[in-house]
């Protein structure tokens, strides 16, 4: 294949129509530029220039390799100008993960206002409650809800993730209301199949003493909105976290239960691959979603 510079220089020299004037543009001597011309004939084992003392002149092979080049050249200069915009303003197609129940709920609703502040942006949301390989699955950003983050990619801190146990006014009016992490293992338990301890529930006492407690019931899923159904239909107590909810809880939906006791608490991310050089709609996205979603959590204040 021939170097990329000697056909630069060939293309030069046909648009100049001599090798000292292509020598001037790209600030070369002359027998550079020669010895470029030479050595893109010699490799494509044909002559591409007819010369002599007076003028240049393209050979057959010379006019059709030279009518290739250009507009190949063409194209690797527009594309350099698409990627220069790119770097300068958000733009282009923007690929989101998200946990299913926070995408729905906490990020969806604040797509339209985004899309207008950045018209150039389109957004291609993947909901999903797995953990995905954001860099072998091609997303841009990926919300994580985790105690710790990948180390391999950047983390950006929205806020804690709290969980709190739960159960609708019904649930409780038939089967009582649990006083102690202990009384949970009387009652019937909705569980998140993703959450880690789903089993055994860990609590804090409120004189700081670590406790246990081996939780069981009808009911287990692997999506916490599916799960909120079954809560609000009065069929059990979950453990879920506080952006699921707490709209319920501030509605009287639901009724929190052992708020001395502390329970699981994760972190929400923000995570996108290491780059050099990140992407302004990455990092609209990151900003616009971190104005929105602070350490005040807007889903607790009422709850």
């Amino acid at each position: 294949m021939a170097s990329l510079d000697d056909i630069v220089v060939f293309v030069q020299v046909v648009r100049d129509g001599s090798f000292t004037n292509a020598a001037e543009r790209l600030e070369l001597s002359r027998s550079v530029v020669s010895k470029y011309v030479t050595r893109l004939e010699e490799r494509l084992g044909a002559r591409l220039l007819n010369r002599t003392t007076r003028r240049l002149s393209l050979t057959e092979a010379g006019q059709v390799f030279y009518e290739r080049s250009r507009r190949g050249l063409e194209d690797i200069e527009e594309a350099e100008a698409e990627v220069s915009r790119l770097q300068e303003e958000p733009r282009g197609v923007l690929r989101i993960n998200s946990p299913m129940s926070f995408g729905i709920l906490h990020i969806a609703p604040l797509l339209p206002d985004f899309l207008e502040q950045y018209p150039e942006v389109s957004v291609d949301m993947n909901l999903d409650d797995r953990k995905v390989d954001v860099v072998e699955e091609g997303f841009d950003v990926s919300i994580r809800i985790t105690d710790l983050p990948d180390s391999s990619l950047v983390a950006r801190r929205l806020g804690p993730c709290r969980h709190t146990i739960v159960a609708a006014p019904s649930y409780l009016k038939t089967h009582g209301t649990p006083q102690t992490p202990d009384d949970l293992r009387d009652h019937n338990i909705i569980a998140y199949q993703y959450q880690e301890s789903a089993t055994h529930w860990h609590f804090l006492t409120p004189d700081r003493k670590q406790v246990t407690v081996p939780v069981g019931g009808s009911i287990q899923m692997n999506n916490s909105l599916a799960l909120r159904e079954a809560l609000l239909g009065g069929v059990g107590i979950m453990r879920t976290p506080t952006f699921v909810v707490g709209g319920d809880i501030a509605a009287g939906r639901l009724i929190p239960l052992l708020r001395n006791f502390q329970t699981l608490e994760l972190s929400i991310y923000l995570v996108y691959p290491q780059r050099r050089h990140l992407s302004p709609k990455i990092r609209a996205f990151v900003d616009f979603v971190s104005a929105r979603i602070t350490a005040e959590l807007y889903w607790e204040a009422a709850s």
